[in-house]
């Protein structure tokens, strides 16, 4: 009888039914520990196979202007994407989808045949909920929706250049969208949900985590002026065949913006067709020499030092000084051989002003120009703006001191010098500029003196209302001042100016009872009537004042005295109700 071969080495035996044995108690022990002792990772493992975290859309916040009119708002979109690989087992429905996508079912095949590998691409992105609704509902295998959100711009093209717009993923990309992103947009929320192996949602569990909206936004513009100023600054575009122009309202007291428009402009709604010189935001890009403009700032300069006084008088004739090689000209033939300074202002005689500059210094001019803000940061944080230049010299000739005082050699933003007639209308005080609504009295800076600051705005009233002023630039039934500019514009990658190119300005304020608001129109290139800032900018000046003055409810202080004697009072309602 034969033996078993176990029986001869029972050794061997003894160690292959232990080893199996310690296999056996690991599994075991292996099923024990993942079914009671650790029960959450089986568990996560299956919820990462099957639930999924998919992101609840939050919308940027509001932004409007001082009065609440809506400048931005998020409307709710659906975005379609596609599981290119599970679509690979319904083309019968690509010609359908492309249709009710509306684009072209061969372009459409082609693409999804080249991306037949992926899993996520997108459809199309920023339907209407509706449209988004129709094509979900065609019920293609592997296509499906993305709540999202997208910028409406209710103003479009009148508000572009400030607020901006919005990129398609929602983050800001201009203006005040990109300058106060991070405050406007919102924080996604988490949803919990379960889906199947190919994606699609079986059931939504729970939110995790919930959206949180951006927060709003009130700038300081007031729509009705953005309206105002834009229609006006088209209008003289047009009118005298100009390249482009800015124009900008303050208030001189809080330091509010309460318009800035730019032309040529865009509409934020649809940028399809958009040009990138559209888009910028010249009154804080462009730079320009002040031209005339600046004589209010030098004129201000010389009255602080107290050796000179409105009633003193300089020799002007024959409208030319000589400087070395340099000549000083008179564009205009003035009164008479001899001006006081009201004269230069109103003839806006370079011969005198500049004898004015010699007098006091261009290191005088530097240091007020400096402190009423040209050529130095505004402060707005606005995305692009230029600082422009305010050249200092270690010695100051007579050149660079002349230029200076009538307005060439430095170069500022509209921005800028709205800012700095801002201190001659607001008695010497300069308040820091903002494009948000502010709702109590900044903390502002005496940059001059009181009584010379009231002595300027004499002034500048007379360079508008004298028999030889800008009589363009007056406004019916108010008092205003003002200066207008015209400069040369230089040539690009060539030393010097260019032939007949000519920027017209015009700065003013008012009403000048108690000058509150404060304009400045910049026209590039004017080409039909003329060039000359008295001519092209000032009409615009006085049209823009008139519905700012009358729009904020001003009471006039330039009627007639029998108006003003007819005009009725206006009684108080009592608190009992008004009268019987």
């Amino acid at each position: 009888m034969m033996k078993l071969e176990g029986a001869l080495f029972p050794w061997r035996f003894r160690l292959v039914v232990g080893l199996l044995g310690i296999m056996v108690a690991a599994i075991a022990w292996r099923i024990i520990d993942l079914q009671v002792v650790d029960r959450a990772f089986l568990k996560g493992q299956g919820d990462a196979r099957s639930v999924r975290h998919i992101p609840i859309p939050a919308h940027r916040g509001l932004i409007t202007d001082r009065n609440g009119e809506p400048l931005a708002v998020s409307t709710p979109v659906t975005t379609l994407w596609a599981n290119a690989k599970e679509m690979q087992t319904a083309k019968e429905k690509w010609p359908a989808l492309a249709a009710a996508l509306g684009q072209d079912p061969k372009a459409l095949a082609e693409r999804l045949e080249a991306q037949a590998n992926k899993e996520f691409i997108y459809l199309v992105r920023g339907l209407t909920p509706e449209q988004g609704q129709a094509v979900l509902d065609l019920k293609v295998p592997g296509v499906y929706g993305i709540e999202e959100f997208r910028r409406f711009y209710p103003a479009g093209e009148v508000t572009a250049h400030m607020v901006g717009f919005t990129d398609i993923d929602d983050h800001g990309r201009e203006g005040v969208e990109l300058a106060y992103d991070e405050w406007l947009a919102g924080v996604p929320g988490k949803r919990q949900v379960i889906k199947d192996r190919r994606g699609r949602l079986i059931k939504d569990v729970q939110v995790t985590k919930n959206a949180k909206a951006g927060k709003p936004l009130a700038l300081s513009i007031d729509l009705r002026l953005q309206y105002l100023a834009n229609r006006e600054l088209r209008n003289a575009i047009i009118e005298n065949g100009a390249k482009a122009g800015s124009l900008v309202i303050m208030d001189v007291k809080t330091g509010e913006i309460l318009a800035m428009v730019n032309q040529p402009t865009y509409n934020p709604n649809n940028r399809r067709n958009l040009q990138p010189a559209m888009m910028r935001n010249r009154a804080m890009i462009d730079v320009f020499e002040p031209g005339s403009t600046m004589k209010a700032i030098s004129m201000s300069a010389a009255i602080e030092t107290g050796r000179w006084k409105p009633t003193d008088t300089v020799e002007v004739y024959p409208g030319t000084l000589q400087i070395g090689k340099y000549t000083i000209k008179d564009v205009s033939k003035s009164e008479g051989p001899v001006l006081d300074l009201t004269g230069i202002l109103i003839n806006s005689s370079n011969v005198g002003m500049s004898k004015v500059a010699f007098d006091i210094g261009g290191e005088t001019i530097f240091r007020l120009a400096q402190k009423v803000g040209l050529g130095q940061d505004t402060g707005l944080g606005f995305p692009g703006e230029r600082v422009g230049n305010l050249p200092n010299y270690r010695e100051w000739r007579k050149a660079e001191t002349a230029t200076l005082s009538y307005g060439y050699g430095i170069s500022v933003t509209a921005i800028q010098l709205v800012h700095a007639f801002s201190a001659l209308a607001n008695n010497g005080r300069l308040a820091p500029l903002t494009l948000i609504k502010t709702d109590k009295a900044p903390q502002t800076t005496e940059v001059l003196p009181e009584a010379v600051a009231k002595t300027m705005q004499t002034m500048l009233q007379q360079v508008i209302e004298a028999p030889r002023g800008v009589f363009r630039a007056q406004v019916p039934a108010y008092h205003v001042g003002g200066k207008s500019g015209t400069a040369r514009k230089t040539s690009v990658g060539v030393k010097g100016y260019a032939e007949n190119s000519y920027r017209s300005l015009f700065a003013g304020f008012g009403p000048m009872s108690d000058p509150r608001y404060a304009i400045v129109v910049v026209i590039d290139e004017p080409t039909k009537a003329g060039y000359f800032g008295g001519l092209v900018s000032a009409p615009v000046f006085s049209k823009v004042m008139s519905g700012t003055l009358r729009l904020m409810n001003v009471t006039p202080d330039n009627l007639p005295a029998t108006q003003q004697a007819n005009a009725v009072p206006v009684v108080p309602l009592k608190a009992n109700g008004g009268r019987g």
